[in-house]
């Protein structure tokens, strides 16, 4: 039996792990539908199938940087974003952002528009300069970002084929400092949001709605020593976990310590396997400029959260131009919730939080548990009819489809 990580999702069919791209176009070629399943760290059935499900962790694994110089590395597709970077810093070089998670593949993480932090940081896709997949007929694709294909490609959700490879921006490397601060008021969170977000390189604040305090983690690039105060809040006496009951083992070292980006960028630690099992993840996009009114929301709504809730996280995202991603086409706020795992309880307060979120343009995680209909979602990510389009040219007869798309992306 196959689950996705959180263990909410069992797959209809086996996992299948062809150990050469040959033998994925053939199984690819030969199956009337299939998917493909990254690390499975989406929390719906985005991924599922009821034909042929296919990894692509077992393919070779490739991190080819080129020639001394070059600005950019190709990887293979099933790689783990801490595999990559583990990799590139040994080279003395850098991508510009990461998730919380560095145990997320690359493809996966890139095709649902995982994002990571920071005001002038978009999402991880936005790193991808070109892409190769396995298409419907089986055979390969490769799209660059002169292609007019390209918007489309890498958000993909799966849609158009199955990715082999993925070629990434990369800079000299670079190091981060990494600092908590407990008790910042929410009031000033919402007063001083720029102020706040715009204080270090990647920004994450966490709170559960009820609490007034905020915990705040910046990782600076700035290697100066941390302010005993800032803003109303204290610096942390010790490490700490996003949900305060937590242990902070595994979390990446805090302190201000400086260390290799790789190592401080991602919240959680690549030598240690997060817990599992125990949660689920619902998350939400707005506009930059309307994160005040998301706050007011999210505050009326504590009491409704408390029963469900382990805690939430607000992000800022730069704008990009993938047509699926969250922050296509606007500077972006990311409001991330970690549920129990307890779908029937969540359900009605997800509805909830929608519909009080709806005045400000919400988007919802693609990967995620959400309520939106496929009108909502197409009247929200304003390149869904074009992506359904670009979907139809590579695979026309819908092998990738399941599920999923037929209800959220339906032709």
């Amino acid at each position: 039996m196959t689950t996705n990580w959180a263990g909410n999702v069992e797959f209809a069919s086996e996992l299948q792990r062809p150990q050469t791209v040959e033998e994925l176009q053939e199984v690819v070629a030969g199956a009337e539908k299939v998917r493909v399943l990254g690390t499975g760290h989406s929390f719906n059935r985005i991924a599922d199938s009821a034909g042929a499900l296919v990894s692509v962790q077992s393919l070779p694994k490739v991190v080819d940087v080129g020639e001394p110089g070059a600005q950019s590395v190709t990887v293979s597709a099933g790689l783990r974003y801490g595999e990559v970077t583990a990799a590139l810093q040994a080279q003395g070089l850098a991508l510009h952002n990461l998730g919380s998670l560095p145990h997320i593949s690359v493809a996966g993480a890139c095709a649902t528009g995982t994002h990571g932090s920071g005001d002038k940081n978009s999402t991880l896709a936005s790193a991808v300069s070109a892409i190769t997949f396995v298409d419907a007929a089986g055979g390969l694709v490769t799209l660059t970002r002169d292609d007019p294909d390209f918007g489309g490609s890498v958000v993909s959700l799966g849609a158009l084929g199955i990715a082999v490879s993925l070629t990434l921006d990369v800079q000299p490397t670079y190091q981060i400092s990494q600092v908590v601060y407990d008790g910042l008021p929410v009031d000033r969170l919402r007063s001083d949001f720029t102020g706040v977000m715009g204080s270090a390189y990647s920004v994450s604040a966490f709170t559960d709605w009820v609490d007034p305090d905020v915990m705040v983690w910046r990782k600076r690039r700035e290697l100066t020593t941390p302010d005993p105060e800032w803003l109303g809040a204290k610096l942390a006496d010790g490490p700490r976990h996003p949900i305060k009951v937590m242990p902070a083992d595994y979390a990446t070292q805090q302190g201000g310590v400086p260390g290799p980006w790789n190592e401080r960028l991602p919240h959680f630690r690549l030598e240690f396997t997060p817990s599992n099992g125990d949660e689920l993840q619902s998350e939400y996009f707005v506009p930059r400029e309307r994160a005040a009114e998301a706050i007011d929301v999210l505050r009326g709504l504590g009491e409704t959260f408390a029963p469900v809730i382990q805690v939430s996280e607000v992000r800022t995202i730069a704008a990009d131009d993938q047509w699926l991603s969250p922050s296509q086409g606007r500077d972006t706020v990311a409001l991330h919730f970690t549920w129990i795992q307890d779908e029937s309880a969540v359900r009605p307060v997800v509805a909830e939080l929608e519909e009080r979120l709806a005045p400000l343009d919400v988007r919802p995680h693609w990967g995620k548990v959400f309520a939106a209909d496929a009108a909502t979602l197409a009247e929200r990510y304003p390149k869904v009819k074009d992506f359904i389009a670009l979907a139809t040219k590579y695979d026309p007869a819908g092998k990738f489809r399941n599920p999923y798309l037929d209800t959220f992306l339906p032709r």
